[in-house]
């Protein structure tokens, strides 16, 4: 008797990303399986009378696109917030502001996002005094695009508590004026976490990036209800991408709860992976926690299981750990949040429990450092499949480019992140990077030639989750008259590192990120035939179908 497909996909052009099959036209989805690949005459010989078939009209269908590095509560809630990403000059934004202010006139705490470091022109310093000019009468905060820095106006920092100054922490810094006042330049969690608490949701979706704790006191039925709204929202914007997995890089139990509550309720649109996140002040027996995290949480549309730490903040900021000075400030290396020996002490404990480890590592020193910690673990424990990753790699030394293979370890990049791209503009020469640092910077094609596992995403809310513009910038380079050196990726590379790499990274290759029978129903149908559209504009190109664990989740 044939086994009739409750869904079928048809006259597609197949990416499948399985060796033995690389291309197809069909495939055929039973509950939440793969069933069957092939062309579309034997496909359809699956079709029963309950069948739903899917015509993808000789366009690109794809495994569904794994979201390798991602914050979705902050990202669902930015996607309410006032966005300062197109903004230039003081006037524009003070006119965004203020428009933004009279629509929400019961917000404590004015909020914008995503704003460039120099969003009040190169004669202008971000200060509280310039963001007091732009709004006098209530409190006023913005947080840099890279979320490692925030401006706060004199309100904002009055009602934070800490317009004197306070103690943030290792690796934390309120600048401090000639007045002996709070500046209004907030460097890293500790310093800006006081302030975000004042946001519309209470910080509350931001608890798993600046504290890992659960909010204190605990969020009420009503704010629960709230943020699951808001996580929601995130999910129903990813699945629009035609992503069907997301590793969330920043947790606690309280987002791990309203997950949880969401696929009760069917509305988990996205496998989702939330870490728990170790800050260099706990002591290392709170990685009990994450082994409760692990235990409580692990099905497959939502898990643990993996410890989340930073190493170092941004290059930005100046707070990105180098191997040597910048060369604009050349006494300034950054800082290392954990030292050599504490990293390594909570590398080796978390390996010996089997949990993989994740860690945000900008500055070649804090590559180097984090490297040096697995290689602790590897040889207190014994080498073993462990898969461990480095989150951004954005400046790495030649000498550890062979370690990442050597180690087993995954880099997990963001291709808009790079100049190379052009969604961020290149530092002047001179400034932020040395000229023999760029070649390295960004090193996508050199640390997988090396023989390394290469993973990309977006950090969302940093830069948008949308995953074609994250594949252009991979595939094409933006000239910048300075020797960046070609790191560029083929489509096949740069697709294979927002699926079937993915899904390795998260110990799910033989499930996951592949169209083969077998496999999920985790599945994408394009816009477009991506392999015969100009690299260039690729960006245009879109999810019309995305399908998670056989389920439509999102429908053009």
């Amino acid at each position: 008797m044939v086994e009739h497909a409750d869904r079928i996909i048809t006259n597609g052009r197949l990416m499948t990303f399985d060796d033995d099959r690389p291309a197809a036209q069909a495939l055929a989805i039973k509950g939440g399986d793969i069933i069957a690949v092939g062309s579309s005459d034997d496909v359809s010989n699956l079709a029963g009378p309950d069948t739903s078939v899917h015509d993808a009209g000789g366009h690109t269908v794809l495994p569904g696109f794994i979201e390798s590095h991602v914050h979705l509560f902050q990202g669902g809630a930015e996607l309410d917030a006032l966005n300062l990403m197109e903004i230039k000059n003081a006037e524009a934004l003070k006119d965004a502001v203020r428009a933004f202010a009279a629509d929400r006139p019961d917000d404590k705490l004015v909020y914008g996002v995503c704003c460039d470091y120099g969003i009040l022109g190169s004669e202008q310093q971000t200060d509280r005094q310039a963001l007091d000019d732009i709004m006098p009468d209530r409190p006023f905060a913005m947080m840099a695009h890279d979320h490692h820095t925030a401006w706060a106006n004199t309100k904002a920092l009055e009602m934070a508590g800490i317009l004197q100054g306070a103690d943030v922490g290792e690796g934390a810094e309120i600048i401090m004026g000639a007045d002996g006042l709070a500046a209004g330049e907030l460097r890293e969690t500790g310093a800006f976490g006081p302030v975000l608490t004042h946001t519309p949701t209470g910080g509350r979706e931001s608890l798993g990036y600046v504290t890992g704790e659960d909010p204190v006191p605990p969020a009420t039925p009503h704010e629960r209800e709230a943020d699951k709204a808001i996580l929601s929202k995130g999910l129903e914007h990813c699945a629009r991408q035609g992503i069907t997995s997301l590793h969330n890089m920043d947790g606690n139990f309280y987002q791990l709860e309203l997950l949880h509550a969401l696929n009760e309720e069917g509305r988990l649109l996205c496998r989702t992976q939330v870490p728990f996140h170790l800050k260099p002040h706990h002591g290392l027996d709170k990685l009990e926690e994450a082994e409760e995290m692990r235990s409580r949480f692990n099905s497959e549309m939502l898990w643990s299981g993996r410890v989340k730490m930073f190493m170092d903040g941004v290059i930005e900021s100046y707070t990105g750990f180098m191997l040597r000075g910048y060369p604009d400030d050349p006494d300034n290396t950054g800082a290392a949040l954990f030292s050599e020996e504490h990293f390594a002490e909570a590398a080796i404990l978390s390996d010996a429990k089997g949990l993989q480890i994740s860690v945000h590592a900008i500055g070649d020193a804090a590559v180097r450092r984090t490297l040096n910690g697995y290689e602790a673990a590897r040889t207190a424990n014994g080498a073993r499949d462990s898969r461990h990753r480095i989150e951004h790699v954005e400046v790495l030394h030649g000498d550890d480019l062979p370690r990442f293979a050597q180690l087993g370890v995954i880099a997990s990049m963001q291709p808009l992140h790079s100049p190379r791209s052009g969604f961020f503009p290149a530092q002047p020469q001179g400034k932020i990077l040395h000229e023999d640092q760029l070649a390295l910077s960004f090193a996508w094609r050199s640390i997988r030639e090396s023989g390394a596992r290469l993973i990309f995403s977006t950090d969302w809310p940093v830069v948008p989750v949308e995953v074609m513009p994250s594949i252009k910038g991979a595939c094409v380079h933006v000239e910048h008259g300075r020797s960046w050196g070609d790191q560029h990726q083929s489509l096949f590379d740069a697709l294979a590192a927002y699926t079937r790499d993915g899904a390795y990274a998260e110990f799910n290759e033989d499930r996951k990120g592949r169209i083969k029978a077998g496999m999920k129903a985790d599945i994408v149908v394009m816009s477009h035939d991506l392999q015969n559209l100009a690299l260039e504009e690729i960006e245009n190109a879109g999810a019309v179908l995305t399908v998670c664990d056989g389920r439509i989740t999102h429908q053009a």
